[in-house]
């Protein structure tokens, strides 16, 4: 199973679109008022912005930066607010958090190997073994 795409709402999709397409995320939808749709700029997923009154339900969305802190230098240069400045976390990630024009928690973070694989993961099952009779 791969991620395929994730959705947030939000009032305004124009405000939308355009603090989106200033975080890098390259347009393929553009159905606004109702419904957008981005695909990221590394990988194949896409993350899209649906219309709705009542925007930043309980929802955070994590983007990795492989250039961290110059994605945040040139987003800080737009204009773009900050809520949390860069900063190394305990759990070995390098993460700056903002909202988006409606009100969804966004994180953008480095995280490289620790990403998967943090040095306290928990090993996977043993799908060999099976079950006592």
């Amino acid at each position: 199973m791969r991620l395929n795409q994730v959705t947030v709402t939000m009032p305004d999709l124009d405000a939308g679109w355009s603090f989106y397409s200033a975080l890098g995320l390259v347009p393929i939808v553009d159905s606004r008022p109702r419904y957008a749709r981005f695909v990221c700029p590394d990988g194949d997923s896409t993350f899209s912005l649906h219309q709705g009154d009542n925007g930043g339900g309980g929802t955070t969305v994590y983007f990795e930066c492989d250039d961290i802190d110059e994605t945040v230098r040139r987003l800080t240069g737009l204009g773009i607010s900050f809520a949390t400045p860069l900063e190394e976390k305990s759990w070995l990630w390098r993460e700056a958090e903002l909202f988006d024009p409606g009100g969804n928690r966004i994180v953008l973070y480095f995280a490289g190997a620790n990403r998967i694989n943090p040095p306290w993961r928990i090993s996977p099952p043993d799908t060999a073994r099976t079950p006592a009779e």
